[in-house]
């Protein structure tokens, strides 16, 4: 829910929520820099809870507290603390609009028959055509800079939709290449929150490996409103955020252009493409295994499956009954868009999830578990990690390689 002034009454100016005085401000967002220490030991009594109550179950597994899964819980709730501090507050008039148009949108998408068939509120891509390329190097790897048009276009009458274009950076597609001489199979790789940039997207992807010891073609995404799709935006416009419907935007466009991106590459040659995603990433990775066909896996690394729960577990808003109003709208609304409402197009042998059993940001039991569920319960992997802790986990490498290996992307070792 961005901060763009009140929808007022015709024949009324637009006006702003009073403001807060400023030096409030300082202390109400610096006060999340000391949650982490609380919020972890809330982690660590309740995780005792928790392997008492699903020790036994064959779903999740719930593991025996310890110091270290507490200090992994510490590191997300940093992470979490530091969004709440750089996110700049937003004014509660916005609460207004946002409530209007999750009701538009609620109606125009049940009129339009989108919540019974949600498969159907994603139109067919066209090809990408006269992409650019131009060389760069991030950390001594070297890599291809590549943009086009994206050509999304919210549907006729979307409430938000016209809010959405004007984000002028936002319309310019990009990804990174990094791409053999020789015909190699693709993976799609897309990335999570507040990413987007080749330094770190090539970093926690670990591209050199994927790239130059598996032999694969690599093709990263920058998700809408990320890296430089966001360049030169008001800051306290972002995706994912506390607006309803630049949500549903948001994971609009990363669908359409994640499946331009794939069938991009499968034009490159003759070659079996492959999607992975991490967090958010996992989460469009799973919408768009529900639409596009002949993918050679699905991939999904600590998988948010939730965004409206996700954003509220988060949130530093009051309990009023107005942003309660909104969020339950969200809910509805967010069927549309949810990787629950499509079923992958993937047999189920190619079908991969890796998540933390201590992460915080998707929880594995509460985000994570339920996409398992929907995906029929494939193959996973639970690490005893947090979200953040996947990139310097050995076990998270050796299941990527097994899971590109097992679906035919990369050459078996030996």
């Amino acid at each position: 829910m961005t901060t763009s002034p009140t929808i007022a009454p015709a024949g009324e100016p637009e006006v702003d929520a009073p403001v807060r005085p400023s030096f409030l401000d300082p202390v109400s967002r610096w006060r999340h820099l000391v949650t982490p220490f609380p919020r972890a030991g809330l982690f660590y009594v309740r995780s005792w809870s928790n392997w008492l109550q699903h020790r036994r179950d064959d779903g999740v597994p719930a593991v025996f507290p310890s110091l270290m899964l507490t200090g992994h819980a510490f590191a997300d709730e940093a992470v979490i603390a530091g969004f709440r501090v750089m996110k700049p507050a937003s004014p509660l008039s916005s609460l207004v609009r946002a409530e209007a148009e999750a009701r538009a949108a609620l109606e125009l998408y049940g009129d339009r028959g989108f919540l019974a068939d949600p498969a159907s509120f994603y139109p067919e891509p066209p090809a990408v055509e006269r992409p650019t390329t131009r060389w760069d190097m991030t950390r001594k790897l070297r890599y291809q800079r590549m943009s086009f048009d994206s050509l999304y276009e919210p549907h006729d009458g979307d409430p938000g939709g016209e809010r959405w274009q004007s984000y002028g950076p936002n319309r310019r597609a990009r990804a990174w290449l990094l791409r053999h001489d020789e015909p190699r199979p693709w993976l799609v790789c897309v990335h999570g929150t507040s990413m987007g940039k080749p330094s770190r997207d090539l970093t926690l992807f670990r591209a050199r490996w994927l790239h130059e010891d598996l032999g694969l073609n690599l093709v990263f995404p920058v998700l809408p409103l990320h890296g430089p799709r966001g360049d030169e935006l008001p800051p306290y416009v972002s995706f994912p955020g506390e607006d309803v419907m630049d949500n549903v935007h948001g994971i609009a466009q990363s669908v359409w252009d994640v499946r331009r991106l794939v069938r991009w590459a499968r034009a490159q040659g003759d070659q079996p493409v492959g999607i992975t995603g991490i967090s958010l990433g996992g989460f469009v990775a799973a919408v768009v295994a529900g639409l596009e066909p002949d993918l050679a896996c699905g991939l999904l690394g600590v998988p948010a499956v939730d965004l409206i729960d996700l954003i509220d577990h988060h949130s530093t808003r009051l309990r009023d009954p107005q942003y309660l109003r909104v969020l339950e709208l969200a809910r509805q609304v967010g069927v549309v868009v949810s990787p629950l409402s499509v079923t992958p197009q993937l047999p189920h042998e190619r079908r991969f999830i890796y998540a933390g059993l201590a992460d915080r940001l998707a929880h594995p039991r509460h985000q994570v578990g339920r996409l398992w569920e929907h995906w029929g319960r494939p193959e996973v992997l639970w690490y005893k990690g947090g979200h953040v802790a996947f990139a310097r986990k050995k076990s998270v490498g050796r299941f990527v390689r097994h899971a590109l290996e097992s679906s035919g992307l990369a050459a078996p070792r030996g």
